[in-house]
Order: structure tokens, then sequence, then C-alpha cells
């Protein structure tokens, strides 16, 4: 097949690809002759052709814009792509404990990582059990070029390809050596990333390999170290992120009422107990001089604001780690028609990181409550201190800041692929084929420090004296508990008694050592064919197809610590994970020219392509994608796709043992806080027998002073559903690209997207199950939760795996390049990249209303990014510009007006969970600059800075994935500098 009008050709190409061809097609328009060019396959399509143009959106990213950027993270990178949402497990939600904190992930349209198909080389890369693909896994300097189709290609890919495929091309035929060394930090000192690399490359007559190993490090930044991310809600509202638990002992007298000191006669003539903490500056009044407490009421006062703890003084706001990788990849011709192919890579990321010290009480495992005896030294109102007359202390806390939790991941990757192609011709056409092998194993080991174990608490907050040596021990001076030595040694705690009160060796007691471990592993045999098979009339084109068969076998398991699994420490208990399940899987696509240099059909093409896959486990489903391509005019290109998806559950999904989790959640029938001006919700909370001034409170039974604060109780999360059935999708995109010949190197394609997802698997949050309860009123979810029967605060709630309603998202994309011709003082192009999301909306459940969250935090309407580029000689510079739109936030307090600057705005939209009113939030816009010299002794040299003017975000109280404060964690908060040297040998 000979090429036509290439020059249109390239116009309607990618830039990373047109860039690459442009050789190639310069010499075809010089020779006299036809060239025939070598066949191509282009994300989106099994089909291997020439024509390169595509029916579907793709954006490319070269391997030199990927240098400039100044990131080392290929997730950090499509961060930026207009159509990315934000992380589930961003650097900044440092609270979530799950096996994938620490990686990198890429979410399309904002549908879930999950829902988004990461290849490498066009294979299938290693997921957790959940179904996340950690992108830190691929080192930015092994890549050539990364390719995202911006449509869903479950019939030409499987399972997973719903929002989008992200195809990430690794780098080949290289010949020689280079060395890169990177450096970047913020400019306020912190976050060092440091990145090292070395590829290698021969290419002979027959043969070709290149190895490359890469290092990355990336140093934490702690919340307490700037101004903006000190407290949780910013600077102007200090004292209301504060927790309750803080390293200063409290209790609640236990004692009858009437009994002097224990409590009070409220306005209502209900009894009060009294919640005492510590004075900070004393200690209990010790008359012995160890050990012995004493019920002396100077030292400890009813519990009040100062009294609070600022959590995020110990809280990592971005964790660290490092990432070391090494990569191969081979091939070599048997002959000219038949090669081997080979690829291999592993992958080991250690991350770390730091969350306050655990808020110790009585409950903090409810199946396992520990109280201080009333024959502890430590208890003030127990025997020593009041003999004969002690009691119990149930109710108590403290948050044990001398033992911060750390949670190191350590996660290995192992990938490889073997592939037999080879090509041949009959008929006088030509076919492409391959068969081979792909395995993906990804393994990851949890250690966890600051986690308290209760049976050794239980031991330390017991009977205890003090001996003949004056030193407080376990046990009573009749049936002591024998010291012993080492830290697994019985040591009185003096939990009540403050920071001062704690000694090593009581905290070494009480210190555990927490390991899991986990495991997900997928094996693919796989057979391709594609070739031309006749031509159609008309000189319209050849018939081109590609079929396939494809074997999958997935299996993995997660083995929580089993201490914690027990729920003897204060780790959130979990349960084991193990399954498995095969797949086996046929597809075909079809490639049919219909017209070509006709009267207002310069071209018109129709690609169809269908997938049946056979589960073991979820039964089978055939899945098929429509796409056509019309060009009228030589200048424009017409497109449409319409495409059926499908996602298989999860390990994770189907098997998962389900854990404990302490969720930050806003009550709706607060009366601060809460949507009690909504009617419905207002009717529900009285009918529960909640008054109109009833209050969610903090641990310490106080009113909460700001949304989402963490329960007070431990929630059910994450349960395995063995009955679900996999997700169902369709997908309808049409667009235009516009190559004008009256102006050379624009390119403007405009493109609309309507994804619907149904039967979604949903692991929903708090808030959901509650605002689906008394917004939406949907039964289901109304029975997934509980209250106190006295308090009236919510004590249980279950959120676990179901098939649940339908998600849709529907938008536009606008794109423009434009290259300019060369002029004395340089090259120009400029690159436009935008996003406009029209909807975004969620129905809980079949029948339920749609809940629209376009326009809310996390989904401006308004994305885009627009880069100018700069090359003259030896000289590059680029200048971008990355747009975030604005947004509705919640207020911080309607009522009394605080950042509320539309406080009348009330909407029936279940999307919105504010409330009455909003706070309005203007746009971002960040600035980032590199340029780059191209050294005579072929090396270069980089620098650039991010956020070149220093913007800092808003503080955002939607905030949902961001653990110390609420900052939307996609949002730069610092000016970033960064140099790369590479040197090529």
């Amino acid at each position: 097949m000979n090429v036509r009008n290439p020059a249109l050709r390239l116009g309607l190409l990618p830039a990373g690809i047109a860039l690459a061809l442009t050789p190639a097609f310069a010499s075809a328009q010089e020779a006299t002759a036809a060239t025939t060019l070598d066949r191509l396959e282009v994300t989106g399509s099994r089909i291997r052709s020439v024509d390169v143009e595509t029916s579907q959106p793709v954006l490319t990213l070269s391997h030199e814009e990927i240098q400039r950027s100044g990131l080392v993270s290929v997730g950090d990178l499509l961060q930026n792509l207009s159509v990315a949402g934000t992380q589930t497990f961003s650097k900044a939600a440092v609270l979530a404990s799950n096996p994938e904190q620490g990686g990198q992930y890429v979410s399309l349209y904002n549908l879930g990582e999950q829902r988004t198909l990461v290849l490498v080389n066009g294979k299938r890369w290693s997921t957790s059990l959940a179904g996340f693909t950690d992108m830190s896994t691929i080192p930015t300097s092994l890549i050539d070029r990364v390719e995202v189709l911006k449509d869903g290609a479950s019939a030409i890919y499987g399972s997973d390809a719903i929002s989008g495929v992200v195809n990430i091309i690794l780098r080949k035929n290289f010949e020689g050596a280079e060395a890169s060394v990177y450096y970047g930090q913020n400019s306020r000192g912190d976050g060092a990333k440091t990145q090292y690399s070395l590829t290698l490359g021969s290419t002979g007559e027959h043969s070709s390999i290149v190895f490359g190993a890469n290092y990355t490090k990336e140093d934490p930044v702690w919340a307490k170290d700037r101004a903006l991310t000190r407290y949780t809600y910013g600077q102007n509202h200090k004292e209301d992120g504060l927790s309750p638990a803080g390293p200063w002992g409290r209790f609640t007298d236990p004692r009858a009422a009437g009994t002097p000191g224990a409590g009070a006669y409220n306005e209502d003539g209900d009894w009060e107990a009294n919640t005492w903490v510590i004075n900070h500056t004393g200690s209990w009044n010790t008359p012995v001089g160890v050990g012995q407490a004493s019920n002396n009421m100077d030292n400890y006062h009813p519990i009040n604001t100062d009294d609070y703890y600022n959590a995020s003084q110990q809280m990592m706001l971005n964790q660290g780690g490092e990432q070391k990788s090494m990569f191969t990849s081979a091939s070599y011709d048997i002959n000219d028609n038949l090669r081997l192919k080979s690829t291999a890579m592993y992958s080991e990321r250690d991350s770390k990181r730091q969350i306050a010290g655990y808020p110790l009480t009585g409950t903090s495992q409810p199946t396992f409550p520990v109280v201080i005896s009333k024959d502890s030294v430590y208890n003030p109102l127990g025997n020593w201190a009041n003999p004969g007359a002690g009691v119990d202390l149930a109710s108590w806390g403290r948050r044990i800041f001398e033992l911060p939790r750390v949670t190191e991941n350590n996660v290995k990757s192992l990938h490889f692929d073997a592939a037999l192609e080879g090509n041949f011709d009959f008929n006088n056409r030509p076919f492409d084929w391959d068969v081979g092998i792909n395995y993906n194993q990804y393994d990851v080991t949890q250690t966890s420090t600051g986690n308290i174990n209760l049976l050794a608490l239980k031991s330390a907050l017991g009977p205890s004296f003090i001996n003949s040596s004056g030193v407080a021990q376990c046990g009573t001076a009749a049936n002591p508990i024998d010291l012993g030595v080492g830290p697994g040694r019985c040591t009185p705690f003096d939990v009540l008694g403050g920071a001062s009160a704690a000694t090593p060796g009581a905290l070494n007691y009480l210190n555990t050592l927490l390991n899991s471990t986990g495991q997900s592993k997928s094996k693919q045999y796989f057979a391709n064919i594609t070739g031309s098979l006749f031509d159609m009339p008309g000189d319209a084109g050849e018939f081109a197809f590609a079929a396939g068969y494809e074997h999958r076998e997935v299996s993995g398991y997660d083995h929580p610590d089993a201490l914690s699994a027990a729920g003897y420490t204060t780790d959130l208990a979990a349960q084991p994970t193990e399954g498995k399940y095969t797949t086996n899987e046929f597809y075909l696509e079809l490639m049919v020219p219909l017209l070509r240099d006709m009267p207002g059909a310069k071209e018109l093409s129709l690609d169809v392509a269908s997938r049946y896959s056979d589960y073991d486990k979820f039964g089978n489903t055939i899945n098929s994608k429509f796409s056509v391509t019309w060009k009228p005019i030589d200048d424009l290109l017409v497109r449409a796709t319409y495409g059926e998806g499908f996602r298989a559950p999860t390990l994770s999904d189907t098997f998962g043992g389900g854990s404990q989790t302490f969720d930050t959640f806003t009550d709706p029938c607060d009366a601060v806080f809460g949507q009690r001006s909504n009617g419905a919700v207002a009717a529900r909370c009285a009918a529960e027998g909640l008054s109109p001034g009833f209050r969610q409170t903090d641990a310490a039974g106080r009113p909460v002073t700001a949304r989402d604060v963490q329960g007070n109780a431990p929630f059910q999360s994450g349960v395995g559903n063995d009955s679900l059935q996999p997700e169902t999708s369709k997908t309808r995109t049409a667009g235009l690209v516009w190559s004008p010949s009256f102006v050379s190197g624009l390119n403007v394609s405009l493109d609309w997207y309507k994804i619907t997802v149904d039967n979604v698997i949903t692991a929903v949050n708090a808030n959901y199950v509650l605002n689906q309860c008394y917004q939406n009123g949907v039964d289901q979810f109304c029975g997934q939760y509980g209250r106190d029967a006295v308090t009236g605060q919510v004590n249980s709630l279950s959120r676990g795996n179901a098939n649940l309603g339908s998600l849709e998202t529907e938008g536009y994309n606008f794109g423009v390049r434009y290259r300019l011709p060369e002029y004395s003082f340089g090259t120009l192009s400029f690159n436009l990249d935008t996003n406009y999301l029209s909807s975004f909306r969620q129905q809980a459940t079949q029948g339920a209303a749609w809940d629209d969250y376009a326009g809310y935090w996390n989904y401006p309407r308004v994305r885009g990014t627009l880069t100018t580029s700069w090359t003259k000689g030896d000289l590059s510079a680029n200048w971008s510009m990355r747009y975030y739109g604005g947004f509705r936030d919640f207020c911080y307090d309607q009522k009394a007006g605080l950042e509320c600057n539309q406080p009348n705005y009330q909407t029936e939209n279940g999307g919105w969970s504010g409330g009455l009113g909003a706070n309005k939030k203007g746009a971002i816009v960040y600035h980032d600059i590199s340029a780059t010299w191209q050294a005579p002794w072929n090396g270069s040299v980089t620098v650039g800075a991010r956020n070149v003017f220093g913007k800092t975000p808003p503080i955002t109280y939607a905030v949902t994935n961001a653990s110390a404060v609420q900052l939307d964690p996609m949002l730069d908060y610092d000016r970033y500098l960064f140099v790369q040297y590479n040197q090529r040998f």
C-alpha cells in the first residue's frame, strides 16, 4: 500500500509520532517513485497499517517532553493531563493504610485508576489486588513516548479499558550509552528529588539489546514546616483542626451522680460526668515519690480547648521513598521473516510515611476494651489514692505521641514477556503474527511501628504496686509479676500522667512491630495475526483485519498481621484475602475502507472490533466497538466511535477480607455542618429522635468545630463480595481534526465524549452512605449505619463492595498544535490541551436520582495546559501554563458567614453535600519554565522551575484525599526548582 498525501497525514498525527516520522515522509515526497513504508500498530487498534490516522483521540508525550517537564515520575506527568483526575492514593493521603500507598496512579476522566488500563509496549502491566497499576515502577528515563488513548477500548484490550488506555513505549534500538543525573527541591528546601539513570544499547544487523538502570529518591515534606500546612484548616482556623486526643492523659469520672468532683447537673437537670485532663505543666501528685497517684484536684482540670492537640505536628504532608529498577529489552532476527523479542523489568519501591502517635483510648478496639485497674498505682481514683473506695477507669485516653506511627511499604514488581514474531505474504498480501507470554508479579510487604499491643497494655494498666526498691511493678505485693529483662517485660504505664511520665521501658513494652504481606500475579498467553485480505472497490483501500486469542490467569493474596487481625492491637483489624480467576478471550477487528478520493469523501473508513471474554468466576461477555473516519476534504478529518466496555471485579473486590477504618465524616444531622436545611434530611433526623440542636461530637465528647472529623468508633470497610458481576460501559465520542493547508504546521482538534458505566463496583465512603440515606432516601444505605441509643452519635457503619448504580461523564477535549516556520530568532511552537467537563454524574442505585459533581471540588469545569516552546541551534526553552478551573467549595460556616461568598446557594442536586451556602473558589494558574543547552560534547543541561511564581492553593473544605491539611493534592503548594544533566557516549 502506498501513502497518499503524507503532509496531511503528518498533520493529523500526535506530535511525538509526527516528529519521528518526518524524515521518512520527507524522503517519500522527494522521491520520484512511491516508497512502501513499514506497517505500524497505533494504540487503540491491533491492525498494523501504514495509515496511522486514527478514528480515536490519542495524545502522545515524547521523551523530550518528559525530560523538559522536570518530573521524575510518569504518574506525576500524567496528572497534568487535562483529562486526568485526582489520585485516589495521593502522596498527601498519609492516613491511608492500603498497600498501594506511596505509588503513582492515573485516573482518566475521574473514573478511577482501576478503570484506566496501563500497558507497557502494548502489554498489560502488573497491578495490585485492587487493580491499581503503580506508574512509579516505570522510570521516565527508559520511556521513548507515552500514548494516551482518551477513549474506551475493551473490545481491543479486554477488561479495565473503560476510561482509556495509557501505553508506555520503552526505548529500543538504542546505540551507545547515556547517563543522566537529576536533582530538584522545593524552594523552601524540602521535598528533594534525586534521580540517577544509565542506559546502554547495541544494535547489530540481526539483533538489538537495551539495558537500563534507574535510582530515584524523594524526601518527605512535613506539614509543620510551612504556615500553609501547619494546621488542618489553615491559619484562619488553627483551633478547629485540633484533635481532642492530646499527649495529656484524660479520663471521665465514673463515680455516681452527686459525688463531689465527679460532675454536675446541667440546666435540664441531667447529670453530666466530668472529663478531667492532667495539668500540662505538672504531674499527678505522688506523695511516696514514685508511681502512686492521688486524688489531688490541683493536678487536673475539666477538659477544654486548651487541651486539644495539633496532630499535624507529627504528620508528613507528602511521604518520601526510594525507587530502584532494572530493565532490559532484546530482539533477534532469526531470518528476514522471523524474530524473537523479549522484555524484562524488575522494580523495587520503598516508601515511608509517618502520622501522629496513636490516640489511645480504653475502647480503641471495641472487642477488647482495656480499663485502668482500681489497683493500679497510676489510677488517680484507685485504691492507692482512695483506700477501699477505688474505681476502675473505663473511659480514658491519651495520644501516645512518643511513638509516632511509621509504616514502610516495600513493593517489588517483576515483569517478563517474550514473543515470537513473524511476517509472511499470502496471495501477494502482507501478514504479521506473534505468539508469546506475559508475566507480572507484584509483591508488597508492610511493616509498621507505633501501634499499641493491647495484651501488653492490659497488663501495664492492670494491678501494680511499689516494690521495695521504690519502683512500680506489675502485679500485687502478694502476687508480683516477675520483672524479667528486655522490652518484653511487664512495665506499669502511667497513661494519665502525661508525656513526662512515659518511661522508655513502658513504651518499649507497649510498642508493637506489625508485618503484613501480599501478592498479585498474572500470567497471560497470547497469539495474534493481522493483515489485509483484499482490495475494496473503487480503490478505497485494503480490507484489513486483526484477530487473536488470550488466556489469562490472575491470583493473589493479602495476609495481614496476625496479632492485629485478632483485634489485639490498635492497628485496624483486617482479615485475609486470597483468590484467583482465569479468563479466555477471542477478539476480531476489521478495518473497512469504504470510499477514497471521491467528491465529499476524500476518505471514509469503518473500524469494527469485538471481543468475547469467558471468566470462570463471572461468566462471559461480548463487547464491541465501532469507529468511523471521514475526510470530506483534505484538510478536515471527522471521527466518531461507539464502544462497549467492561471491568471484571478485582481480587480485592471479590475476595477481600475487609478491615476496620476510622473514617472522617460529617453527620447530616449536625446542626452546624450538616444538611438540616434540606427538608428530607431534617425529617429523617427528627424521625430518629435527634433534636434540632443535635451536634456531632469528637472523641472527647465535645461538639465538632469543622467538617469531616474522624469518627469515634471503627467502621467496617472493604468486605469482598463473591456475587459481584463485571461493570459494563458505553463510550461515545465524536470529533473534528482540522489541518488547514493554508496554515502550515497548524492542527486543531475538538472531541466530544460521553462515558456511562453501569453496574458500578462501589467501595463507598462513610459520607456517601449517610448522604444517600438522608438526602436521597435510598433504603439500601439506611440499613448500613447505627447510632448510639443514648448520645445519638453514629457508632457503626458498614461500607463494602457492591454493584450499585451508574457513573457518567460528559465533556469536550479541545487541542491546538501550531509550529511556526523557522525565523532568524528560532522556531516557536504552541500546544494547547484543554478539557471542559459538562457533567460528572453518579446514580446510587438503579432508578435513583442522579447526583452531578461537575463544578464542585475535584471536578472543575475546565482544566488545560498551554505550552510554548522555542528552539534555536543548541538552545531550547519551554513555558507552560497549567489552568485549574474554579469550583464550588463548602462554606466554612454558613450561619456565621465565614468563608461563604454564596450564602444562599441551595440545590437539590445530591452531588452537593455542603448544605446551605457555598464558597466559590476562583481558578488558579501555575507557570512552569525550563531551558536546555545541547553541549558540543554530546551532553545536555536542563534547568527549570515549576510554579515559578510560588502560588499557593486555597484551603478546600471538601477535600477527602489528603490527611494532614485540607489542600487539593493535585495543586502545587510551593515553587519547585530542578536541574538535569544528560551525557551520551
